[in-house]
């Protein structure tokens, strides 16, 4: 089958009838969600009125209550259980690459949650797959375990958007961070 390349004139009236119709150009190849991209000023303030905005029976996805301590140097790991083996397995060697990262220390335990709760609610959106979070593995001050740690791993088990976490490669910060994969949008 041979193909039919259009003419000059094919190509004017086919112009001038898009020129007829109101279509434009498109200025960007990138879709537009119908909100303001965030600036990265604007994260202070994020946290600030998330802080103020909320109490610990706050409505958030993570629970405050009791959770399982976790040693400083336990290799943390979780997956829902469909997930492919081997997208797991490259999790855990560092293979899956992470888009995003956010560092939770020097946050008390209620900014951590609050902070965790918006970084993987913002990575969602922005469709990211794979993130870093780090979580230290300090020892509380008023608890005999890494209290940081320890509500990461049991957070992360709690929010749906969650399909796989481990901790990450030494490179990455080893049993003191963990990887992230995140359900792909619709799915």
């Amino acid at each position: 089958m041979t193909r039919h390349l259009p003419n000059d004139d094919d190509i004017s009236a086919f112009r001038q009838a898009l020129q007829e119709a109101g279509v434009r150009r498109i200025a960007t190849n990138q879709a537009d969600p119908g909100k303001p991209k965030r600036q990265p000023d604007n994260r202070e303030a994020r946290r600030r009125a998330a802080v103020e905005g909320s109490t610990l029976q706050g409505s958030g996805r993570t629970s405050d209550g009791r959770v399982e301590a976790v040693r400083p140097s336990e290799y943390l790991e979780f997956s829902v259980p469909d997930l492919p083996w081997r997208t797991f397995s490259q999790l855990k060697r560092g293979q899956t690459a992470w888009q995003a990262g956010l560092d939770l220390h020097g946050y008390t335990l209620e900014e951590a949650r609050l902070e965790l709760e918006s970084f993987l609610g913002d990575a969602a959106a922005q469709g990211l797959r794979c993130v870093l979070v780090v979580h230290g593995k300090a020892w509380g001050s008023s608890a005999d375990f890494p209290v940081l740690k320890s509500h990461t791993n049991a957070w992360l088990r709690e929010w749906p958007g969650v399909l796989a976490f481990c901790s990450a490669t030494d490179m990455d910060g080893g049993t003191g961070a963990v990887y992230i994969l995140l359900r792909k949008r619709g799915q």
